[in-house]
C-alpha cells in the first residue's frame, strides 16, 4: 500500500490559490495570484528537491494537470521542474471520462474520487503527491486518505481566496520537520493524527 502526500503553497491565512502567476486561477474573481513570487531561495530548493525526489508518482486533479504541465512545458530556461514533472508516473483524477491528457506517462481515472484513489493507493508502492488540486484534497481529506501534508507557509494575509482547509472539520497533525528559509518561508512537513503518548 502507498501512501499520499499533499504538498501546498499556502499564506498564513491557509490561501492556496494561485500561488505562482497573476493568471494561474482566477476564479471567484481572485486578484492576488503570483502571491509566492519573489520568496525562493536555496533552502526552499533543497527542501523542494528533497520531497519530490521521495515522490514515486503524481496525484492531480484535472484542472491542475493541465495548467501545471502546460506552463512548465513552455518554460525555456533551463529549470528542475520541467523533467521532473513530464517523466513522473501521472494519475489524474476526473469525472469526465473524456478527459485528454496530452503529457507523458499519464493516466486517467474516472469516477468518485474517493473510491478510485482508495484503489490506486492500496495498489501502489511509494509516495503518490498532491500538487495543488484543491477540490480534489479536499475530497481526500474528508475520508481519511491524506497521509501527510508538506506545507509551505508563506509570510502573507489575503484575506480572500480559496483555503487548503476550507471545510471546518478538526484533524489532529503531527510535525515531523520544519525548516525555516531566509525569505521567511516556512516548510514544514506534517503527519497526518496525533504522535503516541509515551510514558
Amino acid at each position: 500500500m502507498g501512501t499520499i502526500t499533499v504538498y501546498e503553497a499556502i499564506t498564513l491565512d491557509g490561501v492556496m490559490q494561485a500561488p505562482g502567476r497573476a493568471d494561474e486561477d482566477t476564479r471567484g474573481g481572485f486578484v492576488h495570484g503570483g502571491w509566492a513570487v519573489g520568496y525562493d531561495d536555496d533552502v526552499l530548493a533543497r527542501f523542494a528537491g528533497a520531497a519530490m525526489a521521495a515522490s514515486t508518482g503524481l496525484l492531480l486533479g484535472g484542472r491542475t494537470y493541465v495548467d501545471l504541465l502546460r506552463h512548465w512545458t513552455a518554460v525555456e530556461e533551463p529549470n528542475p521542474y520541467t523533467d521532473a514533472l513530464v517523466g513522473a508516473p501521472k494519475h489524474v483524477v476526473s469525472r469526465d471520462g473524456s478527459t485528454s491528457l496530452r503529457y507523458p506517462n499519464s493516466t486517467l481515472h474516472v469516477g468518485d474520487a474517493h473510491s478510485t484513489v482508495r484503489r490506486l493507493k492500496d495498489a501502489w508502492e511509494g509516495t503518490l503527491t498532491v500538487l495543488g488540486s484543491g477540490e480534489l484534497v479536499s475530497s481526500l481529506d474528508a475520508v481519511g486518505l491524506v497521509d501527510e501534508y508538506v506545507l509551505l507557509i508563506y509570510p502573507i494575509l489575503l484575506g480572500s481566496g480559496h483555503r487548503l482547509f476550507a471545510d471546518e472539520h478538526r484533524k489532529g497533525l503531527h510535525l515531523v520537520e520544519a525548516v525555516p528559509t531566509t525569505t521567511g518561508v516556512l516548510a514544514c512537513r506534517y503527519a497526518v493524527g496525533l504522535p503516541e503518548v509515551r510514558d
